[in-house]
């Protein structure tokens, strides 16, 4: 006898292999998509983590500031620059604001040290890194005139280029503070504030 119904059995049973087929691939992809969502993801946050982080080797801006307030202190900076350091009562308050005694080198005139903070009239403030940097350790300002013979760059001249550059950020990172110094003065001039000078044993100005 024939089955009147074996017909649609064949029909019924693909119909729910097809859903079951269609459901597997949603269900794949889905996994797929959150997988590759949740590796973006991770990514992203790595990458930003690594932008955040200073490279292997290179200090960052706090440290390299300090590191210029270190070599600023070891290389005698406060000395010339500070007002009232050569009369024993070094002012804390105008640190590196610029020097209130000059210093006389016979035969070429008085130099007073210069103001070293950030100030845009009376300092440093309309310098560069690299001018701060290049004063340090050749001797030429911005405006191509030579320091004065007193300012030590020619040891300054074997800081490291990192050494250099630490010393203009600490420089840099200083609060500016207004205070005109006065100088430099010809041989012939008359300085307005109080000089060192050195003299040869039997007063000769040129000590020879």
């Amino acid at each position: 006898m024939t089955n009147r119904h074996a017909p649609d059995i064949q029909p019924k049973r693909g119909r729910g292999a097809l859903r079951m087929l269609a459901m597997l691939l949603a269900v794949s992809t889905s996994a797929g998509v959150a997988a590759w969502a949740f590796q973006s993801t991770a990514t992203g946050h790595a990458e930003e983590q690594a932008q955040s982080m200073p490279s292997a080797g290179e200090p960052n801006a706090a440290d390299q500031i300090e590191r210029g307030r270190y070599l600023v202190n070891l290389g005698g900076c406060n000395d010339c620059h500070t007002p009232g350091y050569f009369l024993g009562k070094p002012d804390p308050s105008r640190r590196l604001a610029g020097s209130d005694v000059g210093f006389e080198i016979p035969g070429t005139g008085i130099f007073v040290g210069s103001n070293l903070t950030p100030d845009r009239d009376t300092g440093l403030g309309n310098w560069t890194r690299e001018d701060i940097m290049t004063a340090v350790q050749t001797g030429v300002r911005p405006d191509g005139r030579i320091l004065a013979p007193i300012m030590p760059w020619r040891a300054f001249a074997e800081l490291t280029k990192s050494d250099a550059g630490a010393i203009a950020d600490y420089l840099i990172s200083l609060p500016p503070i207004s205070q005109k110094v006065p100088g430099p003065f010809g041989p012939d001039e008359k300085p307005n504030l109080l000089v060192m000078k050195v003299t040869a044993p039997d007063g000769s100005a040129e000590g020879g």
